[in-house]
């Protein structure tokens, strides 16, 4: 069962509120990264890139294919994870932890509540 403190995308992304309301912390789930392999590589945008929910914001790379990387929800990019650079495989060892991928200010907060939550997720990938 994936983590019940976030919330999940049909294309197995992970949002997580952060102390500020208004910001997530955005990853992808175990399952992503198990269907992916070893993760080599991994692409994301600058700070202060605005991204739209659904639209590519980047890139994982494995051993197997090259995934991209959906926006859970529409904002503006205010953190990126500059350790998957040196060591993209953090994703496959702890994909809801070390291996966050992005922070966003989100344009519209209830966004958030619209997405999937653990027991919706988990059914769609059983």
């Amino acid at each position: 069962m994936p983590p019940d403190d976030r919330r999940y995308t049909d294309q197995h992304e992970w949002v997580m509120r952060t102390d500020d309301p208004a910001r997530v912390r955005v990853g992808i789930t175990a399952y992503a990264a198990e269907q992916l392999g070893d993760v080599v590589y991994v692409s994301l945008p600058e700070v202060g890139q605005v991204v739209a929910a659904a639209d590519s914001f980047g890139e994982v790379e494995s051993t197997k294919s090259v995934s991209d990387l959906f926006a859970p929800v529409s904002g503006t990019v205010t953190a990126r994870n500059d350790d998957l650079d040196a060591a993209p495989e953090i994703v496959n060892d702890d994909p809801y932890g070390a291996g966050w991928m992005i922070e966003i200010v989100v344009d519209d907060p209830s966004a958030f509540d619209a997405l999937m939550d653990a027991q919706a997720y988990a059914e769609q990938t059983a």
